[in-house]
C-alpha cells in the first residue's frame, strides 16, 4: 500500500536534488487548504536559507525542473514559496483503484512483534469507569498495528498477586473462620465452586481496604497473608484461585461487551518466580545497591532537566514493588516473544513510573537497546461536571453499568428516531447494542490519547455530529441503498467533479493508518473516517443515485458507494465497532 504523498515527493524531491539540495525538502502532504490545491510542498522555504535565495525563486525553478507527465495537472506557486500540487483525474482514479479498492485485508506481514499491555485490571475488584480508556484505546491499536503487518500480543496484565490479595483474604478470614482455606492443617481437597461471586467482592475489598487503613495490625496481617500466598501456602492459594477464576470470568464478560479482546491473560503472578534470579543478576552486575534500606537501581542521568529518582526494587521492610514485577514482566517478555516493541497503554499520570522502568530496563540489558519501549499515556474521562466520571451518588461507576447505561440511551434513541419501526425485539436490542457501544468506543477515540475528555452520553448516541451513531448511520445508509438497487454492473472508481473530493479523502487512508501506527493514535482514524461520512453525506444528497437514469452514470456511482461502504466498514472494523444491518 504505496502513500500517494510518498510518489510525489520521490517527484518534488528530485526536482530539488537536482538543484544540489537535499532531496528530503521535496516531501508533499494533503493540502491544509484543499480549496486551493489537493497537495503541497514547503520545502523551498527551508531550501532558502542553505541556498541563499528567496523561496519563491527556489520553488520557480523547482517547478520548471519537474515534468508533470500524466500524474500532474497543474503546478503553482503560493504566498512566500510553497508549491501546490494538484493530479489530474485519471492518476487519482488510478491510485484509489489499485490502492485503495479492495483493502479489506491486512497487510503482509513486516516480521516485527509488538506486545500490547492493556486493560490492568485487578482480581477481587469488579471492574469500573476507570479500566475503559486502556482497554478501548489498546485493542484499536492491536487491530490497526495488525492490520498494518505486525505481529501483535495483547495482553490483559491483571493485577492479582500485590498485597490486596492480603487484605481480602484477610476480610474473609475474620468474616468466614471456619472456612477450611484458613484451616492450616487442612488437607484438603478444597471445594472446587467458588465461595464468592464478583458481587460479593464489591462489598469485601472495601471493607478489607478500610480495615488495612484504621488498623495497623490488620495492615501488618495483611501484609503476612500476602507472603504467605505468594510462598503457595495451601488454602491461601486455593481461595486465590476462586478468585482468579471469578474475576477472570467476569473481565471477559465486561471486555466482550465491548468488542475487545486479548491474546494474552496474564497477571503479577506469573512472574513471581523471576523476581528472585533477576535481582539475584542484577546485584550481581552492580545495577541494584543499596539505598537508604531499599534495594534500589540508579537510573538518572547526567543530562537530566528534572529528578529521576531510582527504581524500588525492595524496599526497607523487604516488600515488592511494582516497578520489580515490571522489570520481571520484560523479562518473560523477552524470553518468550522477543518483541521488537512492548507498548504499554496506561493513564498517563504513571508516565515517570515507566520511564523510571525503561531505563533501568535498557541499562541492565534486560531489554536490548534495539527494542522500543513506549508509554502511549492518555488522558481523564471527565463527567459533564469536569471531574472524572462518577455515578450520580459520587462513586465509581462499574463498567457493566456503564455499558448498559449506553445500551439504555440508544434504545431510547432509536424508538425517537425511528418510532414506526419494523423492528423485532432482538433486532432492536441487538441495534441499540451496536449503537451504544459505538458512542461509548468512538467517544473514547475521537479524543488526542493523551487529553483529558467530557462523557456526555445524551450527546454520544446522537446520529448527528461527530460519534459513532453518525459513522454507523452513514454506513447503514450506504447498505440500504446498496440492497435497495440490486444486481447493478460493478465499476471501477470513476472520480469525476461529484466524486473528486470522495477520491482525495480515500487517498488519505494509508497516510491515516501510518499516522496511527507511528504515534499510537488512533483519534487520526476517528477524523479520517468522520470526514469520509460527512463527505458521503454530500455525495448523497447532491446525487439521486437510486433514480438516475443514465443506467452508465448509476452504476459508476453505485460503485463509488460500495467503495465507501468498505472502507468506512473497514475503519469502525479497526476499532471493534460492530455494524447493524439497519438502524
Amino acid at each position: 500500500m504505496k502513500k500517494l504523498t510518498d510518489i510525489l515527493s520521490e517527484k518534488i524531491g528530485a526536482a530539488f536534488a537536482g538543484l544540489d539540495l537535499p532531496q528530503e525538502l521535496g516531501e508533499v502532504r494533503f493540502s491544509d487548504r484543499p480549496d486551493l490545491a489537493q497537495f503541497q510542498c514547503n520545502g523551498a522555504m527551508a531550501a532558502a536559507k542553505q541556498a541563499g535565495r528567496a523561496p519563491r525563486d527556489i520553488a520557480t525553478d523547482i517547478i520548471a525542473k519537474i515534468d508533470k507527465g500524466d500524474l500532474i495537472e497543474t503546478l503553482d506557486i503560493a504566498g512566500p514559496g510553497f508549491i501546490n500540487i494538484s493530479l489530474t483525474q485519471n492518476a487519482l482514479q488510478n491510485y484509489v483503484n489499485t490502492e485503495i479498492a479492495g483493502l479489506g485485508a491486512a497487510l503482509p506481514e513486516n516480521g516485527q512483534t509488538i506486545v500490547l499491555d492493556y486493560g490492568g485490571p485487578n482480581v477481587g475488584k469488579p471492574m469500573h469507569v476507570g479500566h475503559l480508556r486502556s482497554a478501548i484505546i489498546g485493542d484499536t491499536l492491536r487491530r490497526i498495528l495488525s492490520f498494518a503487518g505486525y505481529k501483535t500480543l495483547g495482553d490483559v496484565h491483571m493485577g492479582d498477586w500485590g498485597t490486596q490479595m492480603g487484605m481480602i483474604l484477610m476480610e474473609l478470614k475474620h468474616q468466614y473462620p471456619d472456612w477450611p482455606y484458613f484451616d492450616a492443617d487442612f488437607t484438603g481437597p478444597y471445594p472446587e465452586e467458588s465461595p464468592l461471586s464478583i458481587n460479593d467482592f464489591e462489598q469485601i475489598y472495601p471493607k478489607a481496604s478500610k480495615a488495612c487503613k484504621e488498623d495497623e495490625a490488620r495492615a501488618e496481617e495483611a501484609r503476612a497473608a500476602t507472603v504467605e500466598l505468594q510462598n503457595k501456602r495451601a488454602g491461601y492459594y486455593a481461595l486465590w484461585q476462586h478468585f482468579m477464576d471469578v474475576s477472570i470470568a467476569a473481565m471477559k464478560e465486561n471486555y466482550a461487551a465491548l468488542n475487545v479482546y486479548f491474546d494474552l491473560w496474564k497477571g503479577e503472578s506469573d512472574v513471581h518466580d523471576l523476581i528472585e534470579p533477576m535481582v539475584a543478576q542484577l546485584k550481581k552486575d552492580g545495577h541494584a545497591v543499596k539505598d537508604e534500606g531499599a534495594l534500589v537501581i540508579k537510573v538518572a542521568r547526567n543530562d537530566d532537566t528534572k529528578k529521576f529518582p531510582p527504581l524500588i526494587l525492595y524496599k526497607k521492610d523487604g516488600a515488592v514493588m511494582y516497578g520489580t514485577t515490571d522489570m520481571a514482566t520484560l523479562v518473560e517478555r523477552m524470553n518468550l516473544y522477543a518483541p521488537d516493541k512492548v507498548v504499554y497503554i496506561v493513564d498517563q499520570r504513571q508516565h515517570l513510573h515507566f520511564e523510571q522502568v525503561f531505563r533501568a530496563a535498557k541499562q541492565s540489558n534486560i531489554v536490548p537497546q534495539k527494542v522500543e519501549l513506549t508509554h502511549a499515556g492518555f488522558g481523564t474521562m471527565n463527567g459533564t461536571d469536569g471531574k472524572p466520571f462518577k455515578t450520580r451518588e459520587g462513586g465509581v461507576m462499574k463498567l457493566e453499568d456503564l455499558i448498559d447505561m449506553a445500551f439504555q440511551k440508544a434504545s431510547a434513541k432509536i424508538d425517537a428516531v425511528n418510532p414506526e419501526s419494523d423492528f423485532s425485539d432482538e433486532e432492536k436490542n441487538a441495534i441499540a447494542n451496536a449503537v451504544g457501544i459505538a458512542a461509548i468506543k468512538f467517544a473514547d477515540l475521537q479524543n488526542p490519547r493523551q487529553t483529558d475528555y467530557v462523557f456526555d452520553l445524551d450527546k454520544l448516541v446522537s446520529f448527528e455530529g461527530k460519534t459513532g451513531p453518525y459513522i454507523l448511520y452513514q454506513i447503514v445508509r450506504i447498505k440500504s441503498m446498496l440492497r435497495k438497487a440490486g444486481g447493478f454492473q460493478k465499476t471501477d472508481f470513476t472520480v469525476d467533479d461529484n466524486t473528486q473530493n470522495l477520491a482525495l479523502l480515500l487517498a488519505q487512508f494509508p497516510n491515516v493508518i501510518d499516522g496511527v501506527v507511528q504515534g499510537y493514535t488512533p483519534h487520526i482514524l476517528c477524523d479520517f473516517v468522520y470526514k469520509l461520512a460527512q463527505e458521503f453525506g454530500r455525495f448523497y444528497a447532491a446525487n439521486p443515485i437510486l433514480v438516475e437514469k443514465d443506467e452508465a452514470k448509476r452504476n459508476a456511482y453505485l460503485s463509488v458507494c460500495a467503495i465507501l461502504e468498505d472502507t468506512l466498514s473497514k475503519c469502525m472494523e479497526l476499532m471493534g465497532i460492530d455494524i447493524p444491518e439497519r438502524m
